[in-house]
């Protein structure tokens, strides 16, 4: 275990009220991942089931600390009802839509351009009984179809390849449908809550998304702003006033006080920043939504 891994298991909110079981989760899954060859089924958040193989850093961050993403996806669980529509961009093998279709209950869409990574998101879906509830695409998504090169061996890094980008082995990459957000919905099933994870590639993502994001009924937009976005020349600070310019304002969330704290740019504290359109009505929902248990701590 390195250091940065220890520092993160140790002082994850979920974690450091019960330090000595993280790190024993932590070995356990380290041993076990090596005894045990293939895939795993890990019973994760009620009920809920996730198939993880070794190497998927954000999966295996769930089982470590319950949360990978402590603040984002807490907030999932308390801002979503079950009759709500959830969808889920750059989706990988689906943490985000366990958490929402699974454990919540709510419709979802999800969507992941990386064959073999789509293929364990379908597993996924499967295993926790969402065949009716999800409807799973392998697809990128951007500002206008066609079709767009992939990386292909970097799990949850895999992102669309920049012009000038040189990728060492031909079979780390892949050429996947691209369709837009618009083009995938329509008016009559709007989302109440996005989730765009997609390396980099947010702002021609957002671009196809125009319909989408002027209806009222989108409520929330969950977006990781890391700064990957640089690699194809794209301004983090464009998306933010692309956001405002919707109506959207930014926000950081903690758990357990249910607190959205007003941010006047991106969330420097966590990859993601949550855009919210509607705040009374976002905080009446997560204010009256019941507690959860994540390895005993209640959130």
């Amino acid at each position: 275990m390195n250091i940065n891994t220890l520092n993160h298991l140790l002082n994850h909110p979920i974690n450091k009220k019960q330090r000595i079981k993280a790190v024993i989760r932590y070995i356990k899954w380290q041993l076990g991942s090596r005894l045990i060859p293939g895939a795993v089924v890990f019973n994760w958040i009620n009920n809920s089931k996730a198939i993880i193989s070794t190497g998927e850093t954000g999966m295996t961050g769930n089982v470590y600390a319950g949360l990978h993403e402590f603040p984002d996806m807490a907030f999932v669980l308390h801002a979503l009802h079950k009759e709500d529509l959830f969808v889920d961009i750059g989706a990988n093998i689906g943490s985000y839509t366990i958490l929402a279709c699974s454990v919540i209950g709510a419709k979802g869409i999800c969507f992941e351009p990386v064959p073999s990574t789509y293929d364990k998101l379908v597993m996924n879906t499967k295993i926790n009984n969402l065949e009716n509830k999800v409807s799973v695409l392998n697809k990128a998504l951007g500002e206008e179809e066609g079709i767009i090169s992939f990386s292909s061996e970097y799990n949850c890094m895999n992102h669309v390849i920049a012009e000038d980008e040189i990728i060492d082995d031909k079979h780390d990459k892949v050429d996947v449908n691209i369709s837009t957000l618009d083009n995938e919905i329509s008016d009559d099933n709007i989302p109440f809550m996005i989730k765009i994870d997609v390396e980099g590639y947010e702002t021609p993502a957002l671009k196809g998304a125009k319909r989408i994001l002027n209806n009222n009924n989108l409520s929330v937009v969950i977006m990781e702003l890391n700064g990957s976005g640089n690699r194809y020349g794209f301004d983090e600070n464009k998306i933010l006033q692309m956001m405002f310019d919707y109506g959207f304002k930014a926000y950081s969330y903690e758990p357990f006080t249910r607190k959205l704290t007003d941010l006047k740019a991106k969330n420097l504290e966590e990859g993601n920043t949550i855009f919210i359109r509607n705040k009374d009505d976002i905080e009446k929902r997560i204010n009256k939504s019941p507690k959860i248990d994540i390895y005993g701590i209640f959130v």
